[in-house]
């Protein structure tokens, strides 16, 4: 009969090609792969590509040579390493300052960004924001030319107040007990409003009506900020920490090496300055290489297991 749909039974077949889907994913994101591209980039460049020049930390590298053609040494240098009498130094110093760094870096970010939270006045907020982000973008070379103006014991602010209060000052360049205070404090004072912003993210999804039931339970804002703040934003503080914890041995060359000289090696002296002097001074590459190799073994290895304690104690990991 005409218009009757008849039934036959078969099914007719309407998969597409999982290449036919998977270009026109391409094509439609085509803009969101082209933003993304710069850091695929660099990555590859500045990450992947270099993980060949590894091989050199087991040879006798001589770059005329290259690196198939050079000696093979095996572990001679990393044996060499542990064998001159400032390794345990150099070791200690950048375990310390890493884990002070972590210690009272870490969370600074974390108590700012609550404090400012609770801030209602937005003209307020703002200028606080703005002056506190303003340190992250200065020239490393700025903000230790700064440090050393500051401390100065000639007409440093910090010696004059000092000078009022006890009647001396202190020559903070040639004074290595205080060179690892200077480095965390200003690491602290450059990176606090920086590292707020991804918990003022984390802050601003936080359902409102979980603090009406505070109040209404009788919740005061300390109370309000232990059970319901930090439980809410403690996947971002987690993720961040382990993040954190896997370049514990990864401190800043750049700020350490403007700041520190001979006279201060006992405690400034760790592991990415010395490898510029094996490495760039004294041109030996090869040892260089295999001390870097080295730490990010130890920062791999550290990450590792931070990772598999998270993953076991609250559910939250890297993967």
């Amino acid at each position: 009969m005409p218009g009757k749909i008849v039934n036959t039974g078969k099914i007719i077949s309407t998969s597409i090609k999982p290449e036919t889907n998977f270009r026109k994913m391409l094509y439609r994101n085509r803009f969101l792969f082209l933003m993304i591209l710069p850091c695929f980039l660099y990555y590859a460049i500045f990450k992947y590509l270099p993980i060949w020049g590894i091989m050199i930390s087991f040879k006798n590298y001589k770059p005329f040579v290259g690196f198939s053609g050079s000696e093979w040494v095996g572990l001679k240098w990393f044996i060499q390493f542990f064998s001159i009498p400032d390794t345990f130094e150099i070791i200690r110093n950048t375990f310390l300052l890493g884990v002070y760094s972590l210690f009272w870096g870490f969370p600074a970010p974390i108590i700012f960004a609550l404090v400012l939270n609770e801030i209602r006045n937005m003209t307020a907020k703002r200028i606080i924001q703005t002056v506190t982000y303003m340190p992250h973008f200065l020239s490393m070379v700025v903000v230790t030319g700064m440090i050393l103006e500051f401390l100065s014991p000639v007409a440093g602010p910090v010696n004059e107040l000092i000078d009022v209060i006890f009647g001396y000052k202190i020559n903070f360049r040639v004074e290595s007990q205080w060179f690892r205070t200077i480095y965390v404090a200003s690491d602290i004072w450059q990176n606090l409003g920086w590292g707020a912003i991804i918990y003022l993210a984390a802050l601003s999804g936080i359902d409102p009506s979980l603090y009406e039931s505070a109040m209404i339970d009788g919740a005061n804002k300390f109370k309000q900020i232990i059970h319901v703040t930090l439980p809410m934003i403690s996947p971002t503080i987690i993720v961040l920490l382990l993040l954190r914890v896997g370049n514990l041995l990864d401190v800043g060359f750049e700020k350490v090496f403007l700041l520190y000289n001979p006279a201060i090696y006992g405690t400034a002296d760790v592991i990415s300055t010395y490898v510029y002097r094996v490495g760039i001074t004294n041109y030996e590459l090869s040892y260089a290489s295999a001390i870097g190799t080295l730490n990010s073994i130890v920062n791999m290895t550290i990450l590792v297991i931070a990772n598999f304690a998270s993953r076991r104690i609250n559910k939250t990991s890297l993967w």
